[in-house]
């Protein structure tokens, strides 16, 4: 059987159990709207879902949110090389920097909102905040850990052929830093994708997360869940279709596939 006939008969039974609660009247409809058949003249997940892509109002909260996101995984990423590189070329930076930023690793990003509110206010300049750090710290780690991983053979074979400095750096350390790298991103673009997430709940400025907000407000499940279906289908898209197929590329150009 095929992964994606797998995947067609798990969500189909999924629907099944679904549809099957919110006909049971175990719960209001509005706490557990059907996804597709309405029953009573009810609101539809996916019917609220097309009203929201036709009028634009999803497709513009989606825009700001990834807009948002872009901006902030950019900065992080930079941020996460620049401190990584440090960390792994510096012992007295290790012992601090690094020392610091494993700390800041198991604080959650949502515990940074309200400082982020007090430097920032309540708006676009705090989202991006928390976007930023909950993405730096793991990016920081993962590309300090692929530097120190640098074969010691690969940078005296450079050296002895006169390799040094920035050169060194773009032909030796970060080809090699490559695998650790893309696990990197890939975690991170997580971290940033649910730290926007909490952001965008709490504070202002439109994106998903304010239209979760407005459903949770007016009791509307059915919009809830039809923008919980728009996170869900872009965080598996950039992760499948991105991220995903980076690390694959790299595994196997690099001979280190653990797939049997």
């Amino acid at each position: 059987m095929s992964t994606i006939l797998r995947r067609v008969i798990f969500i189909g039974i999924l629907y099944t159990i679904w549809e099957a609660i919110s006909k049971s009247g175990m719960f209001p409809s509005f706490l557990w709207p059907p996804i597709l058949i309405s029953s009573h003249g009810e609101a539809t997940v996916l019917g609220t879902l097309w009203h929201g892509l036709v009028s634009g109002q999803i497709l513009e909260a989606t825009f700001i949110t990834l807009r948002r996101l872009v901006i902030g995984f950019a900065i992080a990423i930079t941020l996460g090389l620049l401190m990584g590189y440090a960390i792994a070329r510096y012992k007295w930076v290790d012992d601090t920097l690094g020392f610091l930023i494993t700390a800041l690793q198991s604080v959650p990003s949502i515990v940074w909102l309200p400082l982020a509110i007090v430097w920032f206010k309540l708006g676009e300049g705090a989202i991006l905040f928390i976007v930023t750090i909950g993405a730096t710290w793991t990016m920081t780690v993962n590309a300090s850990t692929g530097f120190k991983n640098v074969s010691p053979l690969y940078l005296k074979v450079a050296k002895t052929m006169g390799s040094s400095g920035l050169h060194l750096l773009r032909t030796v350390v970060l080809p090699a830093s490559i695998p650790h790298l893309i696990s990197g991103l890939r975690i991170a673009w997580a971290f940033a994708w649910r730290a926007l997430m909490a952001g965008e709940l709490l504070g202002t400025g439109g994106g998903l997360g304010q239209l979760l907000e407005m459903g949770r407000a007016l009791q509307s499940m059915d919009l809830v869940l039809s923008i919980m279906i728009i996170i869900g289908v872009v965080g598996t898209l950039m992760d499948n279709q991105v991220f995903m197929r980076m690390e694959k590329t790299i595994s196997r150009k690099w001979g280190i596939s653990t797939r049997l």
